[in-house]
């Protein structure tokens, strides 16, 4: 009989081993390998003719209970075999059986068909001396039945078929004795297999010896399983050692036993001896698989080798095998430490690729990843997939959570996951509690984070990040008190202090002037090592306990933070000794000026002039003064907080130098110009002139722009003149300035020139250049130039805005072409302009000026948010008062609130149809809609009584306005005219007066009663025949008597109806009553027939 060749337990069997079938001799009993196949072998046992069974899962339970025992019994040992395999177990497929085929499989092995009865008999035999003592042990005697029964073949299985090693050393004595008995490498290896098994090394070395002493020759299973030994039990010196001596024999072992190998050293964190045994593997050229490459990769992150780890990574993609799960997470993790985010993403993009589940570390690294990015959105996604895959989170994933909540804000969400950790029971690690804290300083809920510490206190120390975040919470809410009591505690409590910590701390005591806690927490922090290299300690450190010597040395280096607290300290301790001895140490240094003023503009910065202040005082004590730009931005500073006489005094110090530069003249110009006093700002800019100071664009810009909104157009025109005239270096900005100065002074032919001007010296015009010179053209009514201009800066590619587009738009309309403005409006649309309110106002107006309603409605529809201003406008315009309140009354009943804007444009239209009544009920309407009349409303309802001579009501009107009204040229000379025209001399001078007070001019044309005016040869109508004529309006508007007298009803200054001579038919437009020929018909609407006739009874 030929022998099979036996394999160690601890490798799978070579992938080329295929046994030919052989035919089996009724004579002799079969003999199977328990090794593989094992005698568990589970053979289909189907029956050819039955067929299989229709589930895979089949829900009946077995109903032998030794058919389940064997089952279990089976798990066991395979179990037990894929542990000793290693990464390379192979898991057999589990074949069904029926119940009665189990059965009957129990029954083969009870009556020997698996290996025959007399070796059952002998495997049962031999195993029942365990437990027994040695001279209880006799193989000899034991086994003398069984001598000449069994061949070679069938001792190896009995021998590999026990269970303890003691049975099988005995046995394996009693072998040789044997006449089948020949020294084999197949036997010594199944004896090596089971002394490795329970780590009896010294007998598997024993073994070996004795192996090559009867001259066996040790093949690959041999040695891998000896070295498997090795490996299990963590004899990793004979390992090496061994393997050393196999390779000088030119043995090569599988890729199983290097993976045993491997997984060994690592276990034992020997990464480095990994790396090793796989540089020599790689030498041999043994293919390595998944685990092996799991293994390596691992071990080169451990020690650091990231660009080696990669490779190997690559190497392993090139070859065609997927990584596992471990592999990414590994990669993904140091990645994200190194914060290599593009390389971390590359490697989660290609794990979802290959629809690999990641674990919860993969996804704790991620999450740390996007916090530390801000990528926020991406954060809370993958969590949602983590839920949706049902991958389990931990507390370091739901601290993460937490972290991300907080910073978006969400502090509810982040209180429900907290709440929801600990329910779960996973609230153990205080970076959790940390984490919420964190929170709850962020949300500056102070209770909260206060409880949630004293929670912490229990459960360990909180870190010192923790306690830097509630010491800031503490200054922010202004408790600067308890925030020295929790820095007392915590210095109590010997927390370590790291640098932000340390930072944190020292600022609350400079900024609180308390020198010797400072001075203290200094020294105590030297003998900290972790603040060794840190410049902002050590900047402290040698300016408090350094020589003075040393400070000059360390100016170089120092930080510039460290030393504006320091100089914070002294400032606010009031220690002014110090605070000069410092100063003057700093200016003796090559670069402290320049330190210094940066120290002052950090103080700037932060809105402490106080400090500013004081460290210019100083240093114009000691001889020296800051930097221009410093000086430059004081003097701004307070400009913009209205302290002109500070910013005086400032500007006055250094007025008289030599090297006054233009920065600070600038700054004083704009400080008087926010502080309103233009006249100063043009003094100043004369003064700078005559001491020859040169003023850039800048200052000269500023100056003319002071100079117009004053309304000192001659000033500013003298101002731009010389600088044109002087050839000063000036930019586009100035020249946009000076002809936006020349359009408002109504020089338009000056701005035309200064623009062409510009154009001669080659300046690029910008969109301000062009937009303001449409106006200039505009306004000068030269459309032809005007539209020159737009298409100029369409042609030099010009990135036209919306307001360019709706300045040459409202010119069109100006002009009544009402078809360009339109094609114009188009255009800017199709540019991807989206029109905004002003734009759609302005197109209104266009339509409106030219009576077109219905194209306002259209627009009003295309409106994205539609205001009924400009429908309301449109309506006035084209004098359809009644369709203008309408528009008002629906707006009301759909819950819109009218404004200011609303009334403004049907008082107008009503004044200007002469119906003062409607506009005095419009205008109640107004009051008590709650709104407060606008400037608009006002002129207009003022003009309407001077129009019509109502000189009692204007003067009543003016009076009830005067105070809540700003002060305004057309109110106030309105009013000077209806005092006159009343007869009231003083009332009139005191307000022409308080004109020339605040520097108003008068307006001489405005007339009292100048739409009333009527022929001297008319007289009045007499009630009697106003009477006749409401009698006649009553009877449906029928042909009027002929008798009737039309201009003396025409005469009466009480009936705001207009009239023509020789007419005989009413007619209505606008809510404006008036006479028409017979030629043209009766016009008045039915709506408009019972306002008409009250508006006039009212009369």
């Amino acid at each position: 009989m030929k022998i099979i060749i036996l394999e160690s337990p601890f490798l799978p069997p070579p992938p080329n081993f295929k046994p030919k079938p052989k035919s089996i001799n009724p004579d002799k009993i079969p003999i199977k390998s328990s090794i593989h196949p094992d005698p568990w072998s589970l053979s289909d046992g189907n029956n050819i003719s039955k067929p299989k069974p229709k589930s895979r899962n089949p829900k009946n339970p077995l109903s032998d209970d030794n058919a389940r025992r064997i089952i279990i019994a089976k798990a066991r040992y395979l179990s037990l075999l894929r542990k000793h395999q290693g990464p390379q177990a192979q898991t057999p497929k589990w074949i069904k059986r029926t119940p009665e085929q189990m059965v009957q499989y129990l029954e083969d092995d009870r009556n020997g068909h698996l290996y025959g009865k007399h070796v059952g008999a002998a495997i049962k035999r031999v195993r029942g001396l365990a437990g027994k003592k040695n001279e209880e042990r006799d193989m000899r005697l034991l086994m003398s039945g069984f001598v000449g029964k069994l061949s070679f073949r069938e001792m190896c299985v009995v021998l590999k078929e026990q269970k303890g090693w003691r049975e099988a050393r005995d046995f394996f004595s009693w072998m040789k004795l044997q006449l089948s008995y020949h020294p084999s490498v197949i036997v010594y290896t199944i004896l090596l297999r089971l002394y490795g098994q329970v780590g009896k090394i010294k007998l598997a070395e024993q073994t070996f010896l004795e192996m090559l002493e009867v001259g066996c020759e040790p093949d690959e299973v041999a040695c891998g399983t000896m070295l498997c030994s090795y490996a299990r039990w963590g004899h990793h010196r004979a390992m090496f050692s061994f393997y050393s001596a196999i390779k000088e024999r030119g043995i090569v072992v599988s890729i199983a036993v290097y993976n045993f190998m491997l997984s060994s050293l690592q276990k034992k964190s020997l990464h480095g001896k990994v790396i090793v045994l796989w540089m020599q593997m790689v030498e041999k050229r043994v293919a390595p698989n998944n685990f092996t490459y799991t293994v390596v990769i691992s071990s080169l992150v451990k020690e650091g080798l990231r660009e080696e780890a990669f490779k190997t990574f690559n190497e392993m993609r090139t070859i065609g095998l997927v990584p596992e799960e471990v592999i990414y997470s590994l990669l993904i993790t140091i990645s994200t430490k190194n914060s290599n985010w593009h390389e971390a993403m590359r490697l989660y993009e290609d794990m979802r690729s290959h629809r690999i589940v990641p674990s919860k570390f993969t996804c704790a690294s991620l999450l740390t990843m996007y916090y530390k990015t801000k990528d926020y959105s991406k954060a809370l996604s993958l969590f949602t997939q983590m839920q949706s895959k049902k991958i389990a989170a931990d507390e370091v994933i739901y601290g993460l959570l937490i972290r991300i909540y907080g910073k978006l804000g969400l502090y509810e969400d982040a209180q429900k996951t907290f709440e929801e950790t600990e329910q779960s029971g996973l609230l153990s690690n205080e970076k959790t509690y940390l984490a919420m804290a964190q929170c709850y300083c962020m949300k500056e809920d102070l209770d909260s984070a206060e409880a949630t510490f004293q929670a912490l206190s229990k459960i360990g120390c909180p870190d010192a990040g923790s306690c830097s975040d509630m010491i800031n919470l503490y200054v922010r809410l202004g408790l600067t008190e308890k925030a020295k009591d929790f820095i007392v505690q915590i210095r109590k409590g010997q927390l370590d202090f790291d640098d932000e910590l340390f930072n944190t701390v020292i600022k609350v005591f400079c900024k609180e002037g308390m020198l010797k806690d400072a001075e203290q927490l200094v020294y105590e922090m030297g003998t900290n090592a972790s603040f060794k290299d840190n410049r902002f300690f050590k900047t402290f450190s040698k300016v408090m306990y350094g020589e003075n010597k040393e400070l000059a040395n360390i100016m170089v280096s120092a930080d510039t933070m460290a030393l504006g607290l320091i100089l914070s300290l002294y400032l606010e301790n009031g220690n002014f000794t110090k605070t000069e001895e410092f100063l003057k140490l700093m200016l003796e240094a090559g670069s402290g000026l320049s330190v210094v003023s940066q120290l002052v503009n950090n103080f700037i910065r932060e809105g402490d002039l106080f400090k500013a202040e004081a460290v210019n005082g100083h240093l114009i004590k000691l001889g020296s003064r800051l930097e221009d730009e410093t000086i430059a931005s004081l003097i701004s500073v307070y400009g913009r907080q209205n302290k002109l006489k500070q910013a005086q005094e400032v500007y006055a110090a250094v007025a008289d130098s030599p090297i006054l530069r233009n920065p600070i003249i600038n700054s004083m110009i704009d400080a008087c110009v926010k502080c309103g006093k233009f006249e100063e700002a043009y003094l100043l800019y004369k003064e700078a002139v005559q001491r020859g100071h040169n003023l850039d664009a800048v200052g000269i810009g500023m100056v003319v722009n002071a100079l117009t909104n004053s309304g000192k157009h001659p000033e500013a025109e003298n101002i731009i003149c010389r600088s044109i005239q002087d050839r000063m270096e000036l930019d586009t900005v100035a020249y946009n300035i000076f002809i936006k100065a020349m359009l408002e002074a109504g020089r338009l032919h000056f701005a035309a020139s200064i623009y062409e001007h510009m154009l001669s010296l080659g300046f690029t015009p910008s969109i301000q250049t062009y937009n303001t010179m449409i106006s200039v053209y505009g306004r000068g009514r030269k459309l032809d130039k005007a539209v020159e201009v737009f298409n100029m800066a369409c042609s030099m590619g010009v990135s036209l805005d919306e307001k360019a587009y709706m300045n040459m738009i409202n010119y069109y309309g100006k002009a009544g072409k009402r078809h360009e403005a339109s094609l114009l409006f188009a255009k800017m649309q199709e540019e991807g302009i989206k029109p905004g309110v002003v734009s759609y106002n302005i197109m209104v107006k266009v339509y409106a000026m030219s009576g077109l309603y219905h194209e306002v409605e259209d627009l009003f529809k295309a409106m994205t948010r539609p205001r009924t201003s400009p429908l309301v406008q449109a309506y006035s315009e084209s004098s359809k008062c009644l369709e203008a309140e309408e528009t008002i009354n629906a707006m009301r009943k759909k819950g819109i609130p009218p404004s200011c804007a609303h009334f403004k444009h049907l008082l107008y239209a009503l004044v200007k149809a002469g119906l003062m009544i409607e506009a005095e009920r419009v205008y109640m309407e107004l009051l008590s809609a709650g709104l407060n009349p606008d400037l608009l409303c006002c002129r207009a309802m003022l003009r309407g009584y001077m129009d019509y001579g109502h000189v009692e009501k204007g003067i009543k009107y003016f009076e009830q306005i005067r105070e809540s009204v700003k002060a305004d040229r057309f109110i106030m000379s309105a009013a000077v005219h209806l005092y006159k025209s009343a007869g009231k001399k003083l009332e009139a001078e005191a307000v022409f007066e308080s004109m020339k007070n605040l520097r108003i001019s008068f307006l001489d044309e405005l007339e009292v009663g100048l739409k009333i005016q009527r022929p001297s040869h008319v007289s009045r109508a007499t009630d009697q025949e106003l009477l006749s004529y409401m009698n006649y309006e009553d009877r449906g508007f029928t042909e009027m008597p002929k008798n009737f007298n039309e201009e003396k009803i025409r005469a009466n200054s009480t009936c705001n109806v207009f009239y023509v001579d020789n007419r005989r038919h009413l007619f209505t437009h606008g809510g404006a009553l008036g006479f028409l020929g017979k030629d043209v018909g009766l016009q008045l609407h039915e709506k408009e027939i019972p306002r008409a006739t009250m508006a006039l009874k009212m009369m």
